[in-house]
């Protein structure tokens, strides 16, 4: 038997998503931060959660605005993404210094960024305390797609989507691969005779 080696407690998990929330301040200034510690929660009503710092400008703003928008970027935005994660929103406007188009939400008071191929609108659901992150749970309202990167179903295709990933191990982000099989499908060749509800 092979033993795996102890890393220790830390924050590893694979793959951890690149989620670019979007906001605004008390005056109405839109704001992006990226969020890695993040993902959907519940499938009814649709939620998804982010854990943000209280330092940051966003948690701020969430607290105030009571919304806020995710939105997913595709692999020639990485360096926009991660800059919005490593600058502050007290100092500066990110969408103009990137020259990105805040576009406001039909549905929540937060901005969402035209040049990114999907977002997620969510009002603010529930908030938990953690440690040293707050856990936002948010309800998802609606889900906006470019036509350029949908699917046949109409979902958006992440082979045209290219979305990428974090790694917090090694400080990287990284592309996502090929489609390898059908969820919830694929499993079942492991038996003859299916006995899967």
């Amino acid at each position: 038997m092979k033993m795996k080696v102890s890393l220790g407690p830390g924050t590893l998990a694979y793959p951890t998503p690149v989620f670019v929330v979007g906001t605004y301040d008390k005056t109405g200034k839109p704001n992006l931060m990226t969020a890695a510690w993040g993902g959907i929660c519940c499938s009814k009503p649709p939620c998804v959660a982010i854990a943000l710092r209280e330092a940051t400008y966003s948690y701020s703003n969430i607290m105030e605005q009571k919304a806020f928008t995710i939105n997913i970027p595709s692999e020639d935005m990485v360096k926009e993404a991660d800059y919005v994660g490593i600058v502050s929103g007290k100092t500066e406007n990110k969408f103009e210094t990137l020259g990105l188009t805040p576009v406001k939400s039909e549905l929540v008071n937060a901005p969402y960024v035209d040049e990114f191929p999907f977002v997620l609108e969510c009002k603010l659901l529930h908030i938990l305390e953690i440690g040293r992150h707050t856990q936002f749970v948010g309800e998802i309202l609606d889900a906006k797609v470019e036509p350029a990167v949908q699917a046949s179903n109409n979902n958006p295709d992440p082979l045209k989507m290219k979305p990428f990933y974090f790694d917090p191990g090694t400080r990287g982000y990284y592309s996502t691969g090929k489609r390898i099989g059908d969820a919830f499908g694929i499993g079942k060749e492991l038996k003859k005779e299916s006995t899967f509800t």
